[in-house]
């Protein structure tokens, strides 16, 4: 089966009533912050959706989406590739003010001025957020890993005491 083009946006309330499910792409041309947070987006992303309604009659979206990006490794300074995946669930948030007395099970999505919401967005904000907050390779992997060395430190009766000048002046 071929997998399509996800729509950018969508009504989350009129797609939770119709219990619909995408399952399909996200060019990776598309995922300009992604790639401005690491070296390039190899792939497209490929994500499914399904949007139901809870017994509260509340719309959410439950989804999942992989991809793989190159990042720099911190150790070593070369690029190698990382492919992950993130689950997540939103609910939209119609209104604002009501944002405090929104459930814990969901995050909220804001709706634009239509009342939808946009999927890209949704889609690499969670992406983002799940990148390594230090990208290394495997150690077995990484050039620089076999090259680290930690030297000792010396115990307090070893090292010069930076008073001990003071001690002339009295």
């Amino acid at each position: 089966m071929q997998k399509v083009k996800l729509p950018r946006t969508v009504d989350p309330v009129r797609a939770a009533q119709k219990k619909l499910d995408y399952d399909g792409i996200i060019q990776a041309d598309l995922l300009e912050r992604l790639a401005e947070s690491t070296q390039s987006v190899t792939r497209d992303a490929n994500v499914t959706l399904s949007f139901d309604l809870d017994q509260r009659r509340l719309a959410f979206v439950r989804g999942h989406a992989d991809v793989e990006v190159t990042l720099t490794c911190q150790r070593c300074q070369e690029g190698f590739q990382h492919e992950y995946s993130v689950d997540f669930c939103y609910s939209p948030l119609l209104k604002p003010e009501a944002a405090d007395d929104f459930p814990e099970a969901y995050e909220p999505a804001d709706v634009d001025e239509n009342g939808e919401i946009n999927l890209i967005q949704i889609v690499e904000d969670e992406l983002i957020l799940d990148l390594p907050q230090v990208a290394m390779h495997d150690e077995a992997d990484c050039k620089a890993s076999g090259n680290m060395t930690f030297g000792e430190i010396p115990v307090a009766d070893e090292r010069p005491n930076p008073f001990a000048v003071l001690k002339n002046l009295k």
